[in-house]
């Protein structure tokens, strides 16, 4: 029973899908938008028509203008072209376009557009050349007449008749312009012989002027007949006839279309009547089987309910892992504080070395040991010490020897005492990073006034032990600068990083000098740039991104954490760390930007 049920169904749902299949298809056939691509194919048609009016009047307009612009020929052109590549795209998604009547008007209609542009075209080149010469037309006469008048000698009566029979011309020649005729034209003729005769008895000054007017009058008697002609032949082409026959064939295609449209009209009323009918017996079959939909329901409710329960642990569970999470994180946090303080601490534990090696270097080799022996001289002659002091070889050298060792031991000891000052820089810059990474939770920063080319003086001493183990050359380009308010702790920590960094790149550099280039600039008087430039190993492209994420590096015993360090330095300043490289083997360049702020100038 059941399966005889389930195939009534099915059997059925195949007969509804039929019937929606077949009324979607004859709604598709129906609804095909021809009526709205008809109206505006007629439309585009009655608008190519317009165009090709106004295109005549600027013909027309263009024969009688003296100052002549040819652009209102081209704009009906350019838009009437445009129009009908619409027209013709539209009409290629309907089978007329295979019609041989519909090939026929659509091929008479470009041969007449088109020949009606090469006539256009023909009138634009020669009314151009004869509208020149009808406007040049008053000046030439100008040319002729002004000089005329001012003659003082000769025949005042015949030079009074030239003057007219120039006048005569022009005048001839305006009205031929206006009324072509033949009687004009001979009028014309005669005018030109009168004017070759006149041209005999003038001086030699009134050659040129007269054969610029003959050479001006003639070329309008030959063009003004083929301006003329050539107007009488873009009028007799028949481009409105063809766009009213291709207005005919869109009639005659729609009224055929709509006969069609309401045949599929009346076949869809009928299958939506089946299609109903259909639906109503399903309906009713639907609604014996919602008894069983309200138990399924109700199944479905309690195996939510229990996935409910389950995802209420799950939760739990996550949140308790999002904890653990948390708590690592924090310690990967202090981990990286920690390894900051003590990459900073090792950067400037360097230079403490170099300076304590220095001092005990000094002491051992100090000249304070020869004080020693020369007591041991005065203590073995104490008896007869004026005497040994007097005439003895070695006493009489004594107090020179006494007097040298004192501006010795003088000098050993300013230079001891610049190197425990730095030394002591150095103690006090550590003290400087671990007070500020202990404070990186939220204290500002402190500002105090700074020197810059101080501060990179302070850098290169803490390093210097290291770049002339190198054999690195410092080049110095400091631009002027005022004294700024900044973090000297942070630019310091920078400054060192990157000169070490520029120093280990240079480290296998043999092939040419090891150079160190420093800058110091302004850029838009709003912007403190320092540069630290190397002549080393270069960065590949494919690092330049990640040059400054932490724990990155290229070196073998570095660790990462120089430049991510220094990044987050500057970004702490307001100001943003970049690198720069031509690629490897070529040399990097670490721009420091911060914001300019200069100290106030005391009242």
């Amino acid at each position: 029973m059941k399966i005889s049920r389930r195939r009534s169904v099915a059997l059925l749902g195949i007969m509804a899908l039929i019937l929606a299949s077949t009324l979607l298809f004859l709604y598709l056939k129906s609804n095909s938008n021809q009526t709205s691509t008809y109206t505006e194919s007629r439309d585009l048609i009655s608008r190519m028509k317009q165009l090709n009016a106004q295109w005549e009047t600027e013909i027309l307009k263009a024969r009688i203008a003296i100052n002549h612009n040819y652009d209102p020929l081209v704009t009906p052109l350019t838009e009437m072209t445009l129009l009908w590549e619409r027209f013709d795209t539209m009409s290629s998604n309907h089978s007329r376009n295979t019609s041989p009547v519909w090939l026929t008007s659509h091929d008479a209609y470009l041969s007449a557009f088109e020949e009606k542009i090469r006539l256009v075209e023909q009138f634009k080149s020669h009314n151009a050349v004869l509208r020149n010469s009808l406007a040049f037309l008053p000046t030439a006469e100008d040319d002729i007449q002004e000089p005329l008048a001012q003659l003082q000698d000769g025949d005042k009566l015949q030079l009074q008749n030239i003057a007219n029979d120039t006048y005569d011309l022009v005048l001839s020649t305006m009205e031929f312009a206006m009324v072509t005729s033949d009687d004009k034209a001979a009028e014309i003729l005669v005018g030109l012989s009168k004017l070759k005769v006149n041209k005999l008895r003038l001086p030699e000054e009134f050659h040129s002027p007269l054969d610029v007017l003959n050479n001006h009058i003639e070329l309008i008697l030959r063009e003004q007949p083929v301006v003329n002609r050539l107007l009488e032949n873009i009028e007799a082409i028949p481009v409105a006839e063809r766009l009213d026959g291709i207005t005919d064939l869109l009639n005659n295609d729609q009224q055929r279309t709509d006969a069609v449209d309401q045949r599929y009209h009346f076949y869809m009323l009928v299958f939506s009547v089946l299609l109903v009918l259909l639906l109503v017996y399903l309906a009713i079959h639907l609604m014996r089987s919602f008894t069983v939909i309200n138990r399924v329901n109700k199944a479905l409710k309690t195996a939510n309910d229990d996935l409910e329960k389950r995802v209420e642990e799950r939760t739990r569970e996550l949140k308790d892992t999002q904890s653990e999470l948390l708590d690592t994180a924090r310690q990967a946090g202090m981990a990286e504080i920690a390894t900051n303080v003590l990459h900073n601490v090792g950067n400037v534990l360097n230079s403490v070395n170099i300076s304590a090696d220095l001092v005990s270097r000094k002491l051992r080799s100090s000249k304070a040991q020869g004080l020693g022996k020369a007591m041991q001289l005065i203590n073995e002659h104490q008896g007869d010490l004026g005497a040994f002091l007097t005439q003895d070889a070695k006493g009489k050298l004594l107090p020179g020897y006494l007097n040298q060792l004192v501006d010795a031991i003088a000098l050993e000891q300013q230079s001891m005492t610049d190197e425990l000052a730095q030394l002591t820089k150095s103690v006090d810059h550590i003290k400087d990073i671990v007070a500020t990474q202990q404070s990186y939770a939220g204290a500002n920063s402190l500002m105090e006034p700074l020197h810059i080319s101080e501060l990179l003086e302070d850098a290169l001493r803490m390093n210097s032990g290291a770049l002339t183990r190198h054999h690195v050359t410092v080049v110095k380009e400091y631009n002027e600068v005022p004294q700024v308010m900044g973090d000297k702790h942070r630019l310091l920590l920078i400054l060192i990083n990157l000169i070490s960094n520029a120093k280990y790149a240079m480290s296998d550099l043999s092939n040419r000098p090891r150079q160190m280039t420093l800058g110091v600039k302004i850029v838009e008087d709003s912007t403190l740039q320092i540069s630290v430039k190397d002549d080393g190993e270069g960065i590949a492209p494919e690092n330049m991104t990640r040059i400054f994420a932490h724990g990155f590096t290229t070196r073998k015993e570095g660790h990462g954490f120089g430049l991510h360090s220094c990044a987050l330095a500057a970004i702490e300043m307001n100001g943003h760390l970049s690198a720069h490289s031509d690629g490897p083997g070529k040399g990097a360049q670490f721009t420091l930007q911060i914001p300019l702020k200069t100290v106030p100038e005391e009242a």
